[in-house]
């Protein structure tokens, strides 16, 4: 399970992660930055998060792993 942060302060409003998942993220209709739609997406659309982040040009996008309890 993984947990997305932003950072609208430096997010270059160019859409990449909107782009790749819609379910995730969105954009300000003011300025163009980076809206979190889901802060704790799906296992399903984990790669694609972690894909976003990757492609963000600014890199405004972190993604934490976060701890399960197992029992």
């Amino acid at each position: 399970m993984v947990e997305v942060r932003v950072d609208p302060e430096i997010c270059a409003a160019s859409g990449m992660c909107k782009l790749l998942v819609p379910a995730v993220f969105d954009q300000s209709e003011e300025d163009g930055t980076v809206r979190l739609t889901d802060p704790v997406p799906p296992a399903a659309l984990e790669a694609k998060v972690r894909t976003a982040a990757l492609r963000c040009p600014a890199g405004a996008i972190a993604v934490h792993e976060m701890e399960t309890d197992a029992s």
